[in-house]
């Protein structure tokens, strides 16, 4: 009977081998590959929104948006793609001496900016394509009434949602890396990333989607006051906002959950057995 899975120690190998191979890619190879995650990723958020906008129970709305948005995860996985979020996990090849640290760091600044050059776009044209006017302006009110929620949390709670949330991609993408068919892996995809949406936590490369497209909706009157936010919920909606209120904490948050997950089977699989390091 066939291999139908690796064992938590074979995906560790595999991710530390993954993470070399991931920073010694040219740079625009990285940059365009990180382009399509944004997009991909974008595209998920864009169905999952359009899928729940008008489902007044919270729980069931989440839950909605939570079976679509996995599409974008998948897209990511089978087309192949480079995501801000599963890049963290490179840390292992670090910690296994495989690569640096700045090799490490420049491959997260590269992603971050191809995927935020992939999300935007889309926002954009979702906000100049008519598509927010669905539901009698409904779905531009929930764009805006959800950009507004997220760039006026606090700094610390922000980056909390930010762990949070990428403890949940990366053990899902560490679970990928496991699968050895399509079927698995696309399984592995779906259910982590259900959870991740249905959990409220905050993803950076998604709110490379979720923040632009309420800055571009809410330039529409009857989109604000459908959403009911007040002038000053709303003055936070901007791309200061977005980058001091949401991005920096969200994106830090995000790293330090990708190494969390990373450094603890790194410890468990390659250090408390006692393997040496140098010699790999």
């Amino acid at each position: 009977m066939s291999k139908r899975h690796l064992a938590p120690a074979e995906i560790t190998e595999y991710s530390i081998a993954v993470g070399v191979q991931k920073t010694q890619r040219p740079n625009l190879e990285v940059l365009l590959m990180a382009i399509l995650a944004g997009m991909y990723i974008a595209m998920g958020a864009l169905a999952s929104s359009t899928a729940s906008h008008a489902i007044i129970n919270q729980g069931l709305a989440k839950l909605v948006a939570g079976a679509v948005f996995p599409i974008g995860l998948m897209f990511i996985v089978i087309n192949g793609a480079d995501l801000f979020t599963g890049n963290c996990l490179t840390i292992v090849a670090v910690l296994d001496r495989k690569i640096n640290l700045s090799a490490f760091a420049r491959n997260l600044a590269i992603v971050l900016v191809g995927n935020f050059l992939g999300a935007v776009p889309l926002a954009w044209i979702e906000a100049n394509g008519g598509m927010l006017n669905l539901s009698n302006g409904l779905f531009g009110a929930s764009t805006v009434a959800t950009a507004v929620a997220k760039t006026n949390i606090g700094f610390g709670q922000a980056f909390m949602l930010g762990i949070m949330c990428n403890l949940f991609v990366c053990a899902g993408v560490w679970m990928i890396y496991g699968a050895i068919d399509v079927a698995g892996k696309l399984l592995a995809a779906f259910f982590s990333i259900l959870a991740f949406v249905v959990s409220g936590s905050e993803h950076i490369v998604a709110n490379m989607y979720y923040i632009p497209a309420g800055i571009f909706a809410k330039h529409n009157p009857l989109f604000v006051e459908i959403a009911g936010v007040n002038a000053d919920q709303l003055a936070n909606l901007t791309w200061k906002g977005f980058l001091l209120n949401n991005a920096i904490p969200v994106t830090l948050g995000n790293i330090l959950g990708g190494i969390m997950i990373g450094a603890t089977y790194h410890i468990i699989y390659r250090q408390a057995r006692g393997i040496s390091l140098s010699h790999g």
